[in-house]
């Protein structure tokens, strides 16, 4: 199904091409004047500046020309110095609604050549729990995954573990030193390595961060786990059997704790499945003329000429024969490209490291490891402030655990609950899980990924104002009359959305238009805020709506119908959204 615009700026392109206009001057666009039109087109201003003309004159030509527009308009009016101001008709209106609530997915034109995609974000590191700083990489891929699946492309989301870097051998040395005694320090040791792992999650959450401070006093126990982490990375068979302990123990918890967050990935690869594909990297580089030594490293040049700032080289392989992030990095890429050859690469990750993406995607384009008109795209997020405008922390300054935020959102959400209303207390638990993920969520994605944003308890909880469980109250209010309507008789089959009877009910149809524009817009700009904003927008129109209109108590049967079959309508493009943000909606609140 055509979007809106596109219907409307066809009438316009045949009227100016008919009066002997360039069609391109023919673009339609929202309004920014409500109070006088929907829509306008300003095209007449630049297309005087091509013909010689008064602007007035060339829209006057046009709008004698476009008529009602075959009637898709009940207003059609040039206005000086040159604007065409445009009202739809009610009648297409309501038809074009019809088609939306007809059509597969709502309308939602099918994209003429589907990509793959890949998805990279989440990159948990599995030596330590999720904590806040890793919220923002799972909320933004997982809506940017679901965005692009919704409008039919093949969407693959990593969550690219960190799996294989100096963490691995702190690790290691710490549990040597706490459990010497195990088989996987006893060089003489010949057997079986067990299958349960010499830990729990606990411990190991533990072990980790004590590791990390000693390395920092203790210059001989860093070193040892320097070269544990080689050893590891050589195949030497006893860490190699520890690392396996510490993936499977830690993956546990992360899908644990990812599935709170309604959080999946199709991939669970890290940085250890790249390894393979290191070696085949560097004799690339190498036979390319790429890669040459510096002070016995290995890097490529990827500076440019036009580069405003300087952009240094890209280091392969350190001295002593480390990979580090880039190699990592890049040996996954030749990976992605054998496994699934994508058409586009999208890379979910803090702003700050944005240098290192740089440097990683220019290699890889140098090389011909990825086709020169394929994107690689850097969606660098911003931080997550607590009100003090500094990085999140618990009360005490430390680092929260994402488990914790969680629960403590919930928590907050079951009070509210509890208090607004008499609510039986599991099912106000389990209502206050979802409410509570859709604070969350949505109070991350309401703000553009690359600023910085407060995160405010108080208010992303809060049933007011743009916020989750505003537009989760929203739903529920659509839901609780479309029941209240079956149970009174009424059924929610066969019903036809009619022209609109008021300026509300047509400003809450001109809002459900816009919905394939905004979708298909929020996934070329890579941009979910907007669609927070365009579902913020929307639930406030249905509301006054609502609040100026008797839907249940209507005596004219057929427009009750109409009313409630646009409220279906609504319906489903809330919920189409949220579950493309990664949430859903309760049945009551």
């Amino acid at each position: 199904m055509k979007k809106i615009l596109d219907l409307m700026e066809g009438q316009l392109k045949a009227a100016f091409s008919a009066c002997g206009y360039d069609e391109t001057f023919a673009k339609v666009v929202l309004s920014n004047r409500p109070d006088l039109c929907e829509y306008q087109c300003n095209g007449s201003m630049a297309a005087a500046k091509a013909y010689r003309k008064k602007p007035i004159d060339i829209a006057n030509g046009v709008v004698e020309q476009l008529g009602d527009g075959q009637g898709m308009f009940s207003m059609v009016q040039a206005v000086m110095p040159g604007f065409i101001n445009l009202k739809l008709s009610g009648q297409f209106l309501a038809d074009y609604m019809k088609g939306m609530a007809a059509g597969e997915k709502l309308g939602l034109e099918k994209p003429e050549k589907p990509e793959t995609i890949i998805v990279d974000y989440g990159g948990a590191n599995v030596a330590k729990p999720l904590h806040v700083g890793h919220l923002r990489a799972a909320v933004i891929g997982e809506s940017i995954k679901r965005l692009g699946n919704f409008l039919g492309h093949h969407m693959i989301g990593d969550v690219h573990l960190g799996d294989w870097g100096l963490q691995m051998g702190l690790i290691i040395e710490e549990l040597r030193d706490r459990k010497p005694e195990l088989v996987y320090f006893d060089e003489s040791y010949t057997g079986e390595y067990p299958e349960e792992a010499p830990f729990t999650i606990g411990e190991l959450e533990e072990i980790y961060p004590a590791a990390s401070a000693k390395s920092k006093e203790d210059e001989a126990f860093k070193e040892r786990a320097h070269q544990a982490t080689l050893k590891l990375q050589n195949g030497y068979a006893p860490f190699r059997a520890i690392w396996n302990h510490i993936i499977r123990v830690s993956v546990t918890d992360l899908k644990k704790n990812y599935s709170n967050l309604n959080v999946t990935f199709d991939l669970w690869k890290g940085e250890s499945d790249a390894e393979p594909y290191i070696p085949k990297l560097i004799n690339l580089l190498t036979e390319k003329g790429l890669a040459y030594e510096s002070q016995g490293a290995l890097v490529v040049d990827v500076a440019e000429e036009t580069d405003t700032k300087e952009i240094p080289p890209c280091l392969v392989r350190k001295s002593d024969g480390a990979a580090l992030y880039a190699t990592s990095d890049l040996g996954t890429i030749i990976q992605r490209e054998e496994d699934f050859h994508p058409d586009r690469y999208i890379y979910v990750v803090d702003k700050r490291q944005d240098m290192h993406f740089v440097q990683v995607f220019r290699v890889a384009k140098k090389a011909g490891i990825v086709e020169q008109d394929v994107p690689m795209i850097f969606l660098g997020f911003g931080t997550m402030n607590g009100k003090d405008g500094k990085p999140f922390k618990t009360r005490e300054g430390g680092v929260m655990r994402l488990e914790k935020l969680i629960s403590g959102i919930n928590e907050e959400m079951y009070r509210k609950i509890m208090d607004n209303h008499e609510a039986d207390p599991e099912e106000a638990k389990e209502t206050a899980k979802i409410v509570g993920l859709s604070a969350i969520k949505y109070g991350d994605l309401s703000n553009q990924a690359s600023k910085d944003y407060i995160f405010d308890i108080d208010r992303f909880t809060s049933f007011e104002g743009n916020t989750g469980p505003y537009i989760l109250y929203t739903i529920v209010r659509i839901k609780s009359i479309l029941n209240k309507y079956r149970d009174n008789g009424g059924t929610l089959e066969g019903l036809s959305i009619r022209p609109a009877g008021s300026a509300s009910e047509k400003a809450l149809m001109l809002e459900l238009a816009r919905f394939n524009s905004v979708m298909e817009n929020a996934f070329e700009e890579i941009a979910p805020h907007k669609i927070c904003s365009y579902i913020y927008d929307l639930a406030n129109e249905f509301n006054h709506f609502y609040h100026e209109t008797k839907i249940l108590a209507e005596t004219d049967a057929e427009k009750q119908k109409g009313y409630i079959a646009l409220l279906l309508l609504t319906r489903g493009i809330l919920e189409d959204c949220i579950d493309v943000l990664g949430f859903s909606a309760p049945e009551r609140m």
